[in-house]
């Protein structure tokens, strides 16, 4: 195993990234859809479309422009009808799942009277359950050949409070429960199927490399992925525009969707599209974590969901202090307590597996 790949600095480091662009997405959002006077104001389904645009391209022109779509394979399958690595259309399905997931989240700020953080909590509570039933399915299957550390299952409680006390401490905003709306629910059944697939996706991914493949093969996940995606998104796109336009389609979420790319607004676009560069930035760090070397799903999905839950409530402090938003609620801070009581228990699982995968001796 390549030691730098999956040292415990390297991880850390993927953390620190992560946790710097989130923030920055996180200050974004806040300011582009804030409908207080004095900021931009756009429609939540406008800034799907520029940032997600953004996002794509800066992650997409990388993958391309490096060439990181080689990978060593297992094998050759026919597919549609070529002779491809067989790893090709599995991760053609994950970047398929990836293009559910990534407007889905900011879908939800377009939805009007809906508790937008109760919505995020339960979004970023599955992602952390997913995780755990992965490896759980895995090591049932021989894919996975760890076994999840006790510490590692605290960890997982201690997340699941910290984004559940949210929930029970309440909006504080007077938002309505997510679950009395069908369109909301529709859009977190999409988030969380198409999560579930591409967790699995990725751990196999992972869990069956040969240990003497010299390419970094999650560069090759992520490129695939990420071009099987952004197609995704092009053609999907394309599609609602035409058939809104030509049935002639309307309503308080589709119009805004179609004006976007019809009749766009060139005072904010640009930026926006700027902005969505920073989330683009987000997608290495986060994939590169959910595929760490060594660690479990449970591990990597906690790792990469806790520095997001850390990223979002400073993005929120610092958007507070620099443009006079609301500050964190009490319950956040309480929520932050378990989140860091989550961490401690990580650091001891990541203490134990480095012993495990022989980074140090013990």
């Amino acid at each position: 195993m390549n030691n730098n790949s999956s040292s415990t600095r390297r991880l850390i480091e993927l953390c620190a990234g992560y946790f710097f662009f989130y923030v920055i997405t996180g200050i974004a959002v806040k300011y582009f859809l804030s409908t207080d006077p004095g900021y931009p104001g756009i429609h939540g389904m406008e800034y799907l479309v520029y940032n997600t645009a953004g996002g794509a391209t800066i992650a997409t022109g990388v993958v391309l422009v490096l060439k990181w779509y080689k990978m060593e394979t297992l094998g050759k399958v026919n597919f549609l009808g070529m002779s491809v690595p067989s790893e090709i259309p599995y991760i053609v399905a994950s970047g398929i799942c990836t293009a559910v997931i990534v407007p889905t989240t900011t879908l939800l700020y377009s939805f009007k009277g809906i508790s937008v953080m109760v919505a995020m909590v339960i979004m970023r509570g599955a992602v952390i359950v997913i995780g755990r039933v992965v490896d759980a399915i895995q090591i049932k299957k021989g894919i996975l050949k760890k076994t999840v550390y006790m510490e590692e299952n605290i960890a997982m409680i201690l997340a699941l409070f910290a984004v559940g006390i949210k929930i029970i401490g309440g909006d504080g905003r007077g938002g309505e429960s997510p679950f009395k709306s069908l369109p909301v629910m529709i859009i977190f059944g999409s988030y969380i199927i198409a999560y579930s697939f591409r967790i699995y996706i990725m751990n196999y991914y992972k869990n069956t490399r040969k240990p003497e493949d010299k390419r970094d093969n999650n560069k090759a996940f992520f490129a695939i992925e990420q071009i099987s995606s952004t197609t995704t998104l092009i053609l999907v796109t394309a599609a609602v525009v035409v058939f809104a336009r030509s049935l002639g389609i309307t309503g308080e979420r589709i119009d805004p969707f179609t004006n976007a790319i019809l009749a766009t607004d060139w005072k904010w676009a640009p930026w926006s599209y700027l902005a969505g560069m920073g989330y683009g930035i987000v997608a290495f760090f986060s994939v590169f974590l959910f595929m760490f070397k060594g660690r479990t799903a449970t591990f990597a999905g906690l790792v990469n969901r806790l520095t997001s839950l850390i990223a979002g409530t400073t993005a929120t402090v610092l958007f507070a202090a620099m443009f006079g938003g609301k500050y964190p609620e009490i319950i956040d801070w309480i929520s932050l307590v378990f989140i860091f009581s989550a961490v401690g228990f990580i650091a001891k699982a990541e203490k134990k597996r480095r012993c495990e995968i022989g980074l140090q001796k013990c």
